[in-house]
């Protein structure tokens, strides 16, 4: 037995190597055998995406052989695998790292064979367009730690096997489409740092086990459908620093166990349903610096310990129902920059040292119930950018307790019981752009330094206790569009600097003690909508000139004044006026006949005057209650408080007259067109030529072929002769009807004003000789027009959804209008600019781009129309056009030069632009411009998300639509530049738009207004 056994150890010993060998073979493969599968992989995964040629980043990914007597390894088709671009290999020519990040992908994973590549530690392929769902098989990535998916179209749910990749340290799938819950498995990623499932449509609760994520330091979950309550288990998450579980509907209260977050830095909870009041648990987080609990329905009040973030920079608690007094300890915050606290029912003081740092930039504490007066603080903080304490009971005297202010944009302290005089120190505030102290008890005169504060565009001082006279100076604010200093006690008359200001739109002198006439140098104001003058001591008659305000006028006012005379022919001429009062004068005479025309009117109050003869037969009119007609000396007509005019005798007698002079003529008439028939049918015998389209009354151009004259009286009998029941609008030069004609075609009608003047011919000559000469699917089509000594109009193609500035004041209509429909109307407005400003030649300038003027069809396609103010132009030479524009659209420089090139049709784009994606004027937004592109930006940051700023109405973009609304929004604010050299043209803007958008590269609730604004510009 002895012999064999040592035989057996013999032979055992002998091939020991060879087992060892067999063993390596079998652990460690030799690298060509692997890396060949994992290329095969590969390359079946990329055949199935969309289009795999196309792809530049994926034209490496061929198997090539590749020999290298170096290396042994490399003999073979491996090399052609981890030389491949977005492909990384370990040493022994393993598949380690996959980085498809923004490559324009296409396609699904169901074809990602997980399973050949078990070492795989990284893969990322953001930024793509992948759908489908997530497959269960990526479990077989044992080895993986960083796993990230974001912004693609992924759907379906998280699956559960997620668990198993224990590995895992960074697992990002933000910005999908994924539903379902949050698998409970993924507690068992014990290694995860950093957790991002944001902007999806994850719903249920948020998973216990989150709970054993020891090492999670992010987590986003923000923008999804969750519910139920923050679960308490997240006090193990003591090295989590951002948690933001923002925008969700979350509801219970904040658990007490975040205070044992210790490492938190950033804490979002707005947005959601959250009840209960602020743990005092709160004030341990010693490290934070960013929170918002913002719009839930939070009580209770806040609790002293939150001063003790002395590290916080922002502090958001706005649209709650807190409730009792603010902690003096708020004081001990000196990093604090923002503090909104408004839209609650907080009382007492508000904190005396609010400012005691020198940081505050923005500060919101209106609609709460706060007493006392302005802390002192603010007097000396130098760094203030918007402040809103309106709607309060503040009290105290405010005389000395603002001081001077570098950066200051926007003030509001209205709607208080503050007392004292105005301070000269608001005109040494060289940044703003709104000022209002309205409904308080200020008294005093007005300060003539305001006509210093040259950058303001909104002053409210009305309903105060101000007296003396209007200073001459407030003719300095050109960019001034609303003045209101009514309710007042002021007198003298009104300076005629106010003609100064071209900008003006409301002006309210209402309810004071002004006298003498009214000032005829208003018709210099030429955008004046609202004209308020009620309830004072003018006298005289009503200038003739207010009737130049054809173009922009709406409201009018005169109501309770000392008013005599007859009212101007004049007044008729305003076409878009709305409301019109002059009760409690004492006019005299008929109401002039030029008012027929005056279609846009609504409510109209003539009481309490002289005023004799016919009413005008216009809507306004005949449905007017009698209190609105009452007490005048003769007034009859249609309207059933009133008595029908009576017919006189001399009525008669010219009745009869009349008649007899037009049967005459109509004898006469008829025998020449008898002689005419016979010898134009001679004629047409003889010379077989067709009827001129050229008559006496009316000359007519109608482009689709159509016979001229049968075109203008179908459309003036379908109209009832142009009755104001038919018309859907009314614009700056004409009337719009709807009109279906004969061939079944529905089309749009504006109808020119007449008596418009010159203004209207300009317009119209404008709007035919450009519309007839350019084409564009962007730009509205002109079927035809007649210029006709009564009815002048204009037939364009009818635009079933109509104007988006409707569409966007329309709650119902505006969320029709989602994101991926608002990208393509900026596109398509973006493509009609750069046509008209490119391709033309000369080129063409709109002038009046705003969303009054850029209509929808039925499949939202933007119409960009009314080129009555458009103009050609040499781009090449500095022959600069008249503006004639619409405020809030047109470009700053405007005020000081009144000239308009292509630069200004730029600046209005990216309003308009800014209002498509904001779902309302941009205002407060454009008034901080001039902030954000100062020097002083390094200390004024304009930290407000972006995302903020989107229209709320609709849920927040997604994936590849969040990226083309972030890059429009960039646009916007390249096309807002101060400098009109530093703003884009329109063909980069176009080309910019077309193609595809820049990834980003953090989330789009961290994308701030500075930083957009800050992104560089491609202006040559």
């Amino acid at each position: 037995m002895a012999p064999l056994l040592n035989i057996s150890i013999s032979n055992n010993l002998h091939f020991f190597p060879v087992f060892i060998l067999i063993l390596i073979l079998i652990l460690f493969p030799f690298p060509s055998a692997a890396t060949t599968s994992e290329a095969e992989a590969l390359l079946k995964w990329k055949n199935s995406l969309h289009n795999p040629t196309t792809h530049s980043l994926l034209s490496s990914w061929n198997l090539v052989p590749s020999y290298n007597s170096t290396s042994p390894s490399t003999n073979s088709s491996h090399s052609s695998c981890c030389q491949w671009i977005g492909i990384v290999c370990n040493e022994f020519g393993s598949v380690t790292e996959i980085n498809l990040t923004s490559s324009n992908l296409k396609g699904t994973l169901q074809y990602f064979n997980f399973s050949f590549f078990p070492n795989l530690l990284s893969f990322n392929l953001s930024i793509n367009s992948l759908y489908g769902s997530i497959p269960s098989q990526i479990s077989n990535l044992s080895r993986v730690t960083h796993l990230d998916l974001g912004w693609n179209q992924l759907s379906g749910n998280i699956p559960f096997e997620i668990g198993m990749l224990v590995s895992l340290q960074v697992f990002s799938v933000h910005n999908n489409n994924l539903s379902g819950a949050i698998p409970v498995s993924i507690g068992n990623l014990s290694r995860l740092t950093f957790l991002a499932l944001e902007e999806n449509k994850i719903f249920g609760t948020i998973p216990e086990e989150v709970g054993q994520l020891g090492s999670l330091r992010v987590l986003y979950l923000y923008g999804n459908h969750l519910s139920g309550s923050i679960p308490s288990s997240t006090r193990n998450l003591s090295k989590l620093s951002d948690l933001e579980l923002n925008f969700n509907s979350i509801t219970g209260s904040i658990p007490k166990e975040v205070g044992q977050l210790s490492s938190l830095k950033v804490f979002y909870l707005f947005a959601n349903h959250l009840s209960g009041s602020i743990p005092s648990s709160t004030g341990n987080l010693s490290k934070l610096y960013d929170l918002d609990l913002s719009t839930n329905n939070i009580t209770g009040s806040i609790p002293k310990e939150v001063g003790q973030l002395i590290s916080l920079n922002r502090l958001c608690l706005d649209i709650n129902h807190l409730s009792g007094s603010i902690p003096s300890s708020i004081g001990n915050l000196t990093n604090l920059e923002d503090f909104a606290i408004n839209e609650n029912s907080l009382t007492g003081y508000l904190p005396e040292n609010i400012c005691l740092g020198g940081k505050l930039y923005r500060f919101t504490a209106f609609n709460n119930h706060f007493t006392g007066s302005i802390p002192k603080s603010l007097r000396n903080c130098s760094t203030l950018f918007r402040v809103r304490l309106q709607g309060n009971q503040l009290t105290g005297n405010i005389s000395e307790e603002f001081g001077i202010y570098s950066n200051l944009v926007y003030m509001d302290l209205s709607n208080n019981k503050l007392v004292g005089k105005l301070s000269r120190n608001w005109g040494q505030c060289p940044k703003l752009t709104m000022l209002n102290i309205s409904n308080n008890k200020i008294s005093g005169r007005l300060p003539i330094e305001l006509g210093k504060a040259t950058q303001l565009q909104v002053l409210d001082l009305s309903s105060n206790l101000l007296v003396g006279k209007v200073p001459e100076e407030l003719g300095n604010l050109k960019l001034l569009f609303k003045l209101k200093l009514n309710n007042n006690r002021l007198s003298g008359k009104v300076p005629m600097e106010l003609e100064m200001l071209s900008q003006l739109e409301e002006l309210d002198l209402s309810a004071n003690k002004l006298s003498g006439p009214i000032p005829t140098h208003l018709e210099q104001c030429s955008k004046l909508s609202h004209l308020s003058l009620r309830s004072n001591k003018f006298s005289g008659t009503v200038p003739f000139q207010i009737g130049s305000l054809q173009h922009s006028l709406h409201d009018l006012d005169l109501s309770q004044n000392f008013l005599t005379g007859q009212l101007p022919l004049e007044l008729g001429y305003l076409q878009l006026l709305e409301t019109f009062n002059i009760s409690h004068n004492n006019f005299s005479g008929s109401i002039p006949s030029t008012f027929k025309e005056m279609l846009s009117l609504t409510s109209v109050d003539v009481s309490y005057n002289q005023l004799e003869g016919p009413l005008p037969h216009i809507k306004a009119f005949v449905e007017a209650r009698i209190e609105a007609l009452e007490n005048n000396k003769g007034l009859c007509g249609n309207n059933y408080n009133l008595k029908p005019c009576p017919i006189s005798k001399k009525d008669s007698d010219g009745i009869v007259i009349i008649s007899v002079t037009v049967s005459i003529l109509v004898t006469v008439l008829l025998f020449f067109f008898i002689v005419g028939v016979l010898q134009t049918s001679q004629k047409r015998e003889r010379k077989n030529i067709e009827e001129p389209r050229v008559t006496q009354n009316e000359t007519v151009f109608v482009e689709w072929g159509h016979d001229g004259k049968k075109v203008h009286q179908e459309i003036v009998e379908a109209t009832g002769n142009f009755d104001s029941k038919y018309c859907i609008g009314v614009g700056g030069y004409g009337s719009v009807y709807k009109t279906l004609l004969s061939t079944g075609q529905v089309v749009a009608v504006k109808k020119i004003h007449e008596n418009g003047g010159v203004a209207n011919e300009e317009a119209f000559e404008s709007e035919t000789s450009i519309l007839t000469k350019i084409r564009h699917r962007n730009i509205i089509k002109l079927y035809g027009f007649c210029l006709h000594t009564r009815h002048s109009f204009l037939v364009y193609e009818f635009m079933e959804r109509g104007s988006l500035e409707k569409i966007l004041t329309d709650d119902g209509k505006a969320m029709e209008l989602e994101w991926a429909k608002r990208v393509n109307v900026v596109k398509g407005l973006a493509n009609a600019i750069s046509y008209m400003h490119h391709e033309c030649c000369p080129c063409v300038v709109h002038g009046d781009i705003s969303c009054k003027n850029i209509l929808l069809d039925g499949e939202y396609q933007a119409h960009l129309s009314d080129f009555g103010s458009a103009r050609t132009v040499d781009p090449d030479s500095s022959n600069w056009i008249s503006f004639a524009g619409t405020f809030g659209y047109a470009a700053p420089e405007l005020a000081y030069t009144m000239k308009v090139n292509e630069k200004c049709d730029v600046y209005s784009f990216g309003v308009v632009t800014l209002e498509v994606i904001m779902g309302s004027h941009p205002g407060d937004l454009i008034w901080s411009l001039p902030i954000l592109s100062s020097s002083s930006s390094a200390t004024i940051h304009h930290q407000i998300p972006f995302r903020k700023v989107l229209d709320q109405r609709l849920s927040p973009p997604r994936n590849q639509i969040a990226n083309q609304v972030v890059s429009i929004g960039h646009i916007a604010f390249a096309c807002l530049k101060a400098n009109p050299q530093s703003r884009p043209t329109m063909k980069q803007v176009s080309d910019k738009l077309a193609a595809s958008s820049p990834s980003l590269s953090v989330p789009l609730d961290r994308i701030t207004i500075q930083q957009l604004f800050d992104m560089p510009t491609w202006t040559s």
